[in-house]
């Protein structure tokens, strides 16, 4: 039997996924419990949900009795969604992070050149993307605020080294750490259906390197030693080998469109700053992005874009796609 969930249940089970904090688990965790639609095939995950709030209200108590530590690092979310980058030593994500982006990471032949998370953004078309660079995973190195930053994350590019033949085995010691926590990584994002404390985060394979003489043979040994279900993007991240269909490909993984916004006053959209929301976005959350005053006030919208006759006036239920043009109405 379905459960059925609800668009607003999987909204907060998606902004739980990306918590940061122990209140903001537990805000949205109480929130998925109001959505879920209550019936029998629904009774093993509303009971997992109870204790999951029971469990992260406990540890709330206990952390405003404990002594104040340092705060952990947090990375403010731009653009049209964000990248975590991961890899093991030397497996090119600053020189990714510098061939995509204007970022200017420290980049040398040594390993942990990278100490703290560091941002850029990519372009694509007329949006930004946000990638992060990380310091590397080994089996003895994991900062612990890289947890909060692959959950918070809309996607991760998990960087393989085909320049060496320690590549794989790095790829191995990053996996077997993350499978030791609750962050994990997969090709779609989710919780566990089991377990709604295991998040996992859409994962793209980027196998680096790609130019090297030994790089095509490591590659299929990459293939046969770990197996991965994950969409795999060989590329060159100096050399630039495959960079434009990695850079397309982020963008598609995040799930969103861009939307135009109108003055009725005006005869042309404003195609400068696209709005952007995930896919199966309505009129009513356009005008939310724009200002709450004018979501809670919308009569209606003149569309012009996918499906509809040019100027077509809809409600704020109206799905929209990329490129949609939206002028609206109070």
């Amino acid at each position: 039997m379905a459960t059925n969930l609800t668009p607003q249940y999987h909204k907060a089970e998606e902004e739980y996924r990306r918590a940061l904090t122990t209140a903001d688990e537990v805000r949205w965790l109480e929130v998925m419990l109001r959505e879920m639609p209550k019936h029998k095939a629904s009774e093993k995950l509303q009971s997992e949900l109870k204790q999951k709030i029971s469990r992260a209200k406990k540890e709330l108590e206990a952390e405003k009795k404990a002594p104040k530590s340092a705060p952990g690092v947090r990375i403010p979310r731009q653009g049209a969604g964000t990248a975590i980058l991961l890899g093991g030593p030397n497996s090119g994500k600053s020189q990714l992070l510098a061939s995509l982006t204007r970022a200017k990471p420290e980049i040398a032949p040594y390993p942990f050149t990278t100490r703290a998370p560091l941002p850029g953004m990519m372009p694509w078309e007329d949006v930004m993307v946000q990638l992060v660079d990380t310091p590397p995973i080994t089996r003895d190195y994991f900062e612990s605020y890289l947890h909060g930053l692959i959950r918070a994350a809309d996607l991760v590019l998990l960087l393989v080294d085909l320049g060496s033949d320690d590549g794989i085995e790095q790829l191995q010691e990053l996996l077997d750490r993350l499978s030791a926590t609750k962050t994990r990584l997969a090709r779609m994002s989710s919780l566990d259906e089991e377990d709604v404390g295991i998040s996992y985060t859409q994962t793209l394979l980027v196998p680096n390197k790609i130019d090297l003489a030994e790089a095509a043979e490591r590659l299929e040994l990459l293939h046969e030693l770990c197996p991965l279900d994950l969409q795999e993007f060989p590329i060159s991240a100096a050399g630039g080998q495959n960079l434009e269909s990695l850079r397309t490909a982020i963008f598609q993984a995040l799930g969103v469109i861009r939307v135009y916004s109108k003055l009725p006053t005006h005869k042309q959209a404003d195609f400068d700053k696209p709005f952007t929301l995930r896919q199966g976005g309505t009129v009513a959350d356009v005008a939310a992005l724009v200002h709450k005053d004018l979501a809670a006030n919308l009569k209606h919208a003149r569309i012009w874009g996918h499906g509809v006759h040019d100027g077509s006036v809809v409600k704020g239920d109206h799905l929209l796609h990329d490129k949609d043009i939206v002028e609206l109405h109070v």
